[in-house]
């Protein structure tokens, strides 16, 4: 995978900053929380001042002193379970939302987004994963680093001016080093993430492609391949753990400066001879209380780094430009589907898809494409569902251009069979209403007796509500073909696509597939791809295609 473009830094931070202001509402709560701990870590700094105090014959504090700073100390603990969950739940609504945003970029790409997919569910899964942190840590993390310290800083200012002005010193060190530690952060963090996105792909892909690989003796190589990408990863996630050790010795060093400049401001408390021990005891016992938020800030700021690194492969996804184009009125009853002179080239350096391919068909009319692979057959119906645009040529459905309306707009007008139904887990009924969610129960059991599914439904447990697996496990091939028919025929749309639908099956259950797809076909525009004879037989018009050309077309038979 290639390394982000140079402008992938900009575009990962305007998308976080973006995303901040989205959440801006629901990080006030942990925001506020963090506050009320650092009121109340003052408050019971003052209290144990007082009690040392008096332990060492300076003061005249009692149980009421020890019994405030009990209940202090509970009162802190809950109030850190409680900013704990603000924060996880701000953290969980923002993920959320960018997974439901990046999901529904990528369905509305297809199969124009020609990343694995390993890729893609990397990058919907690990890649907003990867931005909790940023969200639930490092946003609060940095509005609490400069309230609540500024806070404390002025109640020790109150209590002695210099040690006021010694912590806010040291405060305004710590971004200063956590800057120095971590300039080569975001950069670590992006090719840890980049190396992460290449195994998690390779392994998805190649576990789904095992049987090929086992039959062409190639399981060693892969694994010593699968082997140096895993060690890739290894060598960048330990870069990314010692920029963060670095970080960490900063901080440390940071707050003992700052402490043993207090400790010399006060030094004369060990002799006794302080002329205010307990306003010197609250000083040094606000240390820990200052520091607090900013160790916070500190170990969230590599978490700032990685949701960087993780930005930068999600920014060019979600700021892609909304789809742009017509919306129909509504969907025509019957179409007429036109090419002319449609040229479309994958890759400008290898031989077009399609080279000038022209034809037209008519309400009612099934067209069959034929043609040995790679001769541009699937290229038409892609065309066709909005997945790509031609290079050249006009194609146009009821005389006007396609590439006029919005690609989600030419789907709306189509039911697509492919070579493989995908099943979703789940009962056969809801796989049948995925072509039309709102559809009642009638229109799906008519769609199932016009595919024939009632035909094996009837024979399963419980009929059209027995569950079903994911990839149709529990049914055969040419029942899952039969599913995917009953949702063209749910979908009920005027332009039938129909690619291989028959690739994969044995004779007789292809004679009962091609069955359904002829009911299904009558009254529509029927495009169908097969270089099966048997589909071929009982439909239209044939058109051969040969290296993205169109031969003359033929009647079916003939």
């Amino acid at each position: 995978m290639a390394s982000p473009a140079p402008g992938a830094d900009a575009g990962a931070a305007a998308l976080l900053k973006r995303e901040a202001r989205a959440e801006r509402a629901r990080l006030i709560p942990p925001v506020l929380i963090g506050i009320g701990i650092a009121a109340c870590g003052i408050a019971q700094a003052w209290l144990l001042a007082r009690l040392l105090a008096t332990l060492l014959g300076r003061g005249d504090a009692g149980w009421a002193e020890l019994a405030g700073a009990a209940a202090l100390a509970l009162l802190m603990a809950g109030l850190g379970v409680a900013q704990e969950r603000a924060q996880i739940a701000a953290a969980e609504h923002a993920k959320a939302r960018l997974r439901a945003a990046a999901f529904a970029r990528l369905l509305a790409a297809g199969p124009a987004d020609e990343r694995a997919v390993g890729e893609k569910s990397t990058l919907v899964v690990e890649r907003i994963e990867a931005l909790e942190g940023y969200f639930a840590r490092w946003l609060p993390a940095a509005m609490l680093a400069v309230l609540a310290p500024l806070l404390v800083a002025g109640a020790a200012a109150l209590a002695d001016g210099p040690s006021g002005l010694i912590l806010l010193a040291a405060g305004l060190a710590v971004p200063v080093a956590q800057a120095v530690s971590g300039i080569g952060a975001a950069q670590a963090s992006r090719r840890q993430f980049e190396a992460l996105q290449r195994l998690s792909g390779r392994f998805l892909d190649r576990m789904r492609g095992l049987p090929v690989l086992v039959l062409f003796n190639q399981q060693q190589a892969e694994a010593a391949r699968l082997g140096a990408a895993a060690e890739e990863l290894r060598a960048r996630t330990m870069r990314v753990l010692r920029i963060a050790f670095l970080s960490a010795g900063a901080m440390e060093l940071i707050i003992a400066t700052a402490l043993a400049s207090l400790a010399y401001r006060h030094g004369a408390l060990v002799q006794g001879a302080h002329p205010a021990p307990v306003a010197a005891l609250f000083v040094l016992l606000l240390v820990p209380v200052f520091f607090a938020p900013l160790r916070a800030f500190a170990g969230a700021y590599h978490e700032a780094m990685a949701a960087r690194g993780a930005a930068a492969e999600l920014a060019p996804l979600l700021d892609a430009p909304e789809e742009s184009g017509l919306l129909l009125e509504e969907i025509p009853p019957k179409v007429t589907v036109t090419f002319q002179d449609v040229t479309l080239s994958y890759d400008p350096s290898r031989q077009p898809a399609l080279g000038g391919v022209s034809f037209r068909v008519l309400p009612g009319e099934t067209l069959v494409l034929t043609g040995a692979s790679g001769a541009g057959k699937t290229s038409v119906l892609r065309i066709l569902m909005g997945f790509r645009r031609p290079d050249s040529g006009r194609v146009a459905i009821n005389g006007h251009d396609i590439t006029r309306l919005r690609p989600s707009e030419l789907r709306r007008l189509s039911s697509y069979v492919s070579q493989r139904a995908h099943i979703f887990p789940g009962t056969i009924r809801e796989n049948i209403r995925l072509a039309r969610p709102e559809a009642d129960d009638a229109a799906v059991e008519a769609a199932a007796r016009a595919a024939q599914v009632s035909e094996f439904a009837a024979l399963l447990p419980q009929g059209l509500d027995t569950p079903v697996g994911e990839g149709g496990y529990g049914l055969s091939g040419g029942q899952a073909q039969r599913v995917a028919v009953a949702r063209a025929f749910l979908r009920d749309s005027p332009l039938v696509l129909l690619d291989e639908p028959t690739a994969h099956l044995d004779p007789g259950t292809e004679a009962v597939v091609l069955d359904a797809l002829r009911r299904l076909c009558v009254g529509r525009t029927a495009i169908l791809a097969s270089h099966a004879r048997a589909a071929r037989v009982g439909h239209g018009r044939v058109l051969e295609l040969s290296h993205g050309r169109a031969g003359a077309s033929r009647m079916a038979g003939n």
